[in-house]
């Protein structure tokens, strides 16, 4: 069994933080569009894109966010946090070959009777450090048993 560090339920302060990185490439939005039906010319057919405002194919928005969920679930805080909301503003398109960071950072720590609700703010920047989306998420810690 593969060893996880995971922050518990009471480990989590605000300021702490985590990111992940990746470059995209046209597979991943090909495969994002297998997986999730969205096959939106803007995304999958470059004769199209070049007519727009992009002037070519753009990687799906929701590929950023699930940058966030990767992050959330593998660095900050780890296995085991349950996702509860997400706030997004996509603020700039993504295009093949951009490498995304995704860092999460803890604003508020809220204790509530049996449980902890954690918010988090969600950025994700290109290889320039421009945003490309960003917002806040809130998720509920593991809990040692």
């Amino acid at each position: 069994m593969k060893e996880y560090k995971i922050l518990y339920e009471g480990e989590l302060k605000v300021g702490m933080s985590g990111s992940v990185s990746k470059r995209i490439t046209e597979e991943d939005v090909d495969t994002f569009a297998k997986v999730t039906g969205d096959y939106n010319p803007m995304h999958m057919d470059q004769e199209f894109a070049e007519k727009t405002q992009f002037h070519k194919r753009i990687a799906h928005g929701m590929l950023s966010a699930g940058m966030i969920s990767a992050c959330l679930g593998t660095k900050m805080p780890g296995p085991g946090a349950i996702y509860l909301n997400q706030t997004l503003r996509f603020d700039k398109p993504v295009y093949f070959g951009d490498v995304l960071v995704a860092t999460v950072k803890v604003e508020k720590v809220d204790q509530k009777a049996h449980f902890q609700i954690v918010t988090l703010s969600t950025i994700v920047t290109n290889q320039n450090g421009d945003k490309v989306t960003e917002g806040e998420a809130q998720i509920m810690p593991a809990k040692k048993e």
